[in-house]
């Protein structure tokens, strides 16, 4: 029993974003039901012929939208938060040097600040403080689009030293490909919401429910944890294995039972010094930052070598 209970703890983390995603999905279709079920009523707020988020936000739907924001805010933070620990801590994947881990803390502030921003402008709403209502707004949308963006630019450095583990290519691709969609559709937001006001408002809810599949992606990274112990993935760990020349196959318990292959080597650097090769190197030493490994046992003469 205890083993099996282990085996699911990951779930304990992939909630966090799970539970974001419904509240802030869930809300949204609730407000847009209500607005179509009384029969598209138009704001005192409202422009054009179709309700923004923030018309139906700022009636006596606010407390609701509020209590959205809040959890969804959170959440967005919180998510971030625990990725960075459970990297931390040997459960995901470690970042192997340090603009990783910088763009890890940026990625984290960006969430803060994009959750700060998503609470605020539900409490200023754009009925009593259309101004500051705008700020925050655009204060969400920039931290959001910063937080993700770091976040991809982070995955990515982070597959360049786990080759073999294509979960990770998988998650940033699927970052980018929403990230952009969105970023996309918020500076058309931007342009028709000074020009065509139905238009923006579409987008506007266009917009919102992608949030939710951006929210959604961290499940698939948070559900990597599954099986996998304190430590085993800790950066120290990974790097004496790969000064000592073990071949465990600690990468393909990465998600275990996920259909990830085993490698031979817990990590391999594409920096220019290093290939995927099965060796570990091509140039006769292993670089890990600015230190440098010693040979793996089996390195022998007859390897290759040359700069890459």
């Amino acid at each position: 029993m205890p083993s099996r209970l282990y085996e699911h703890r990951h779930w304990l983390y992939a909630w966090v974003p799970l539970f974001g995603a419904f509240i802030w999905s869930g809300t949204l279709l609730a407000m847009l039901i209500t607005w179509l079920a009384t029969g598209r009523p138009k704001y005192v707020t409202q422009e054009g012929n179709i309700a923004y988020i923030s018309d139906i936000g700022a009636g006596y739907l606010k407390p609701l939208f509020i209590v959205c924001c809040c959890i969804t805010g959170v959440s967005f933070f919180l998510t971030l938060v625990i990725e960075r620990w459970l990297r931390n801590s040997g459960r995901l994947l470690p970042n192997m040097r340090r603009r990783e881990r910088v763009f890890a803390a940026l990625a984290v502030l960006g969430s803060f600040i994009g959750g700060a921003g998503l609470i605020l402008l539900s409490i200023f709403d754009t009925g009593r403080h259309p101004s500051l209502h705008r700020v925050f707004l655009l204060v969400f949308i920039v931290g959001v689009a910063l937080s993700a963006i770091f976040t991809i630019i982070e995955y990515r450095w982070i597959s360049r030293d786990f080759v073999e583990v294509h979960k990770l290519k998988h998650a940033y691709i699927a970052k980018g490909i929403i990230a952009i969609i969105l970023i996309i559709l918020a500076i058309v937001f931007a342009i028709t919401l000074y020009t065509t006001n139905d238009v923006a408002a579409v987008i506007e809810w266009v917009i919102a429910f992608g949030y939710t599949f951006f929210l959604l992606t961290f499940v698939y990274d948070l559900r990597m944890t599954r099986g996998v112990e304190k430590g085993q993935f800790s950066r120290d760990r990974l790097l004496a294995m790969r000064q000592s020349g073990e071949s465990g196959p600690p990468m393909g318990q990465v998600g275990a039972g996920a259909g990830v292959g085993a490698a031979q080597y817990p990590y391999t650097q594409r920096d220019g010094y290093t290939t995927g090769n099965p060796n570990g190197y091509t140039n006769g030493d292993a670089y890990a930052g600015n230190t440098v490994l010693a040979q793996p046992a089996n390195a022998h003469a007859g390897n290759q070598r040359g700069m890459v």
